[in-house]
């Protein structure tokens, strides 16, 4: 782990990816004797709902703007999974 400036940290990747630690994410250090434990601040429902709201005006401001040329919404996702 490395201190950056402004009290930022680099956390390994393995670590990030078993605790879901992902930018942005909220996490604490908490002091054990002399040890520092890492632990990720789960975010309360109200947070977790309010993500959820954002995120679904999101796609309905943007619902219907992509250009997908000549392809339909089939043909589109065919595309994907191929």
């Amino acid at each position: 782990m490395r201190v950056t400036e402004k009290g930022q940290v680099t956390i390994p990747r393995n670590v990030r990816n078993n605790l879901g630690i992902v930018p942005g994410s909220d996490v604490e250090f908490v002091l054990q004797g002399d040890t520092a434990v890492l632990r990720r601040i789960e975010p309360s429902a109200d947070e977790r709902e309010r993500d959820v709201q954002a995120l679904m005006e999101h796609l309905r401001r943007h619902k219907g703007s992509m250009a997908l040329g000549d392809l339909d919404g089939d043909a589109f996702y065919k595309l994907l999974r191929d």
